[in-house]
């Protein structure tokens, strides 16, 4: 799916500032980060983004119900974002913010100017129903029961004079860039889902709110209205890589190679983006990959519920890693997923403990403290064999972001490797001392191949467990083991 570029841009959707982070935003990172260090593997240049979306009615309503101003709680809450992508060892090389008047602010102008100088901006009275939990207006198609069907809480009725988007003059042709394949929906699901509501129909979307109710940037020479929070906050993609002033940069980045967003937030990406883009004159995105939602043992994650899932703590408990290949093993990359504690510490033993961990463990107790170096080439054919296959794999399901399949791959070479030990029997030396030596040339060769086959298992881990990748790479180089996860004892 992905071409041979020099470079790779990839994005995270930018999550709001009304709450801490979840761990349905854990994934989308982590997603992210795996494509971006995976594509840094292949020697290309990398820009990887993430951020925090800060304007708006949902971090301005729960600002002033803790007391506080908007920015000082955006700034709360965006830092515990940044402390996110650092505990999970995240590999972004920016973090945009919305609220960044030097950095995002010119370009979120910019792109309003180029969207009115095509005549694409119009003034308009409008009464419509608003959900502040998506920041959308909903169409009559869109309500149900008086309520947003994905908050489920009733909707606001707003009248008010507001700036338009010709979000309708875009539509058959974000419809036929969707068709032909130059804007890629991954999984078709979404795609169709895309295409379902182009057919019937997109209305023009309100992109302004009056400055009185509403919390965000002013309209460029109108100084009473802010801009709507989705038109501010989709043009962070362009704004971290120099569209208002960096068109060395921009030339450079622009388009982005891959959108990584939820399933929630989807037309905003697949319709309203595109749309924009195509008014500005600007190159739209090569691919969107949509994920699911996270539920936590079955159940929707709930403030009311008490089911919502802190990841720092897990990240505490578990490990940066841990959490990662649960995310990325254990959750479909495109359905929805279900989270336990149950199912986590399953995996854990299983996989992490009694999989890589065990096998790395063996192969250094085998080889002990004899000196016994890694060659170049392997020497069983039929090892060789098995890493060309997973290697194949590996490639295609990354690629098209099968991230549980490439680990699955990996588990199977893994598993490979503990069947070559156990056939091999290294441990049965040899009672007599004419046999030792044919014996000592077998073990060596073994070991060759083993310390060889975990280097691999290393290097395809890397994108997915960073942390332990490097650990492997040290304890074959050193021949001392410690134990990569120590098995959790229930």
């Amino acid at each position: 799916m992905f071409s041979k570029n020099k470079k790779f841009y990839v994005t995270t959707s930018i999550p709001y500032t009304n709450a801490p982070p979840h761990i349905g935003f854990a994934l989308e990172i982590v997603q992210a980060d795996v494509l971006a260090r995976y594509h840094k593997n292949l020697g290309e240049d990398i820009f990887f983004l993430t951020g925090t979306d800060e304007h708006g009615l949902k971090t301005l309503r729960v600002a002033e119900s803790l007391g506080k101003k908007p920015q000082e709680f955006a700034d709360e809450i965006s830092g515990k974002f940044k402390e996110l992508a650092k505990i999970l060892n995240i590999s972004n090389d920016d973090f945009i913010r919305t609220t960044d008047a030097v950095k995002h602010k010119p370009a979120v102008e910019k792109l309003w100017n180029k969207l009115e100088e095509k005549g694409d901006i119009y003034k308009k009275k409008y009464k419509g129903y608003y959900c502040p939990g998506c920041e959308a207006f909903k169409t009559e198609k869109e309500i149900v029961d008086g309520k947003c069907p994905i908050h489920l809480k009733t909707l606001e009725l707003v009248e008010e004079v507001n700036y338009f988007f010709r979000l309708s003059k875009y539509t058959k042709e974000v419809e036929k860039k969707i068709k032909t394949g130059e804007l890629k929906i991954i999984p078709d699901s979404r795609k169709n889902e895309t295409l379902a509501m182009l057919k019937q129909g997109m209305e023009d979307v309100s992109f302004s709110r009056t400055k009185d109710k509403y919390w965000g940037w002013e309209v460029p020479g109108d100084p009473s209205q802010v801009m709507y929070v989705w038109c501010d906050a989709l043009s962070n993609y362009i704004s971290a890589v120099g569209y208002a002033d960096g068109p060395k940069q921009f030339k450079k980045y622009w388009p982005a190679d891959v959108h990584c967003l939820g399933k929630d937030i989807m037309k905003f990406h697949t319709i309203f983006w595109p749309a924009m883009l195509l008014s500005a004159g600007l190159k739209l995105p090569k691919s969107i990959f949509v994920h699911g939602f996270i539920n936590v043992d079955g159940q929707k994650m709930s403030k009311s519920l008490g089911n919502v899932i802190d990841p720092f703590e897990l990240v505490k408990k578990y490990g940066a890693d841990a959490v990662r290949y649960y995310l990325l093993r254990e959750i479909l990359p495109t359905e929805d997923g279900d989270f336990t504690y149950a199912k986590f510490e399953q995996r854990y033993n299983a996989d992490l403990a009694g999989g890589v961990g065990n096998l790395v463990a063996r192969v250094l107790g085998i080889a002990k403290s004899e000196i016994l170096i890694s060659k170049p080439k392997i020497q069983n054919k039929n090892l060789e064999l098995k890493i060309r296959e997973v290697q194949k794999n590996f490639k295609f399901q990354i690629s098209n972001f099968k991230f549980n399949e490439a680990l699955s791959s990996i588990w199977e070479l893994i598993s490979f490797c503990d069947k070559y030990i156990n056939e091999e029997k290294l441990w049965e030396a040899p009672s007599t001392p004419d046999l030792k030596g044919a014996w000592a040339g077998k073990k060596a060769k073994v070991i060759n191949d083993l310390f060889f086959c975990i280097k691999e298992i290393g290097i395809l881990l890397s994108p997915f467990l960073p942390e332990t990748a490097e650990k492997i790479e040290k304890q074959v180089n050193e021949q001392k083991s410690e134990a990569l996860f120590p098995r959790i004892i229930s």
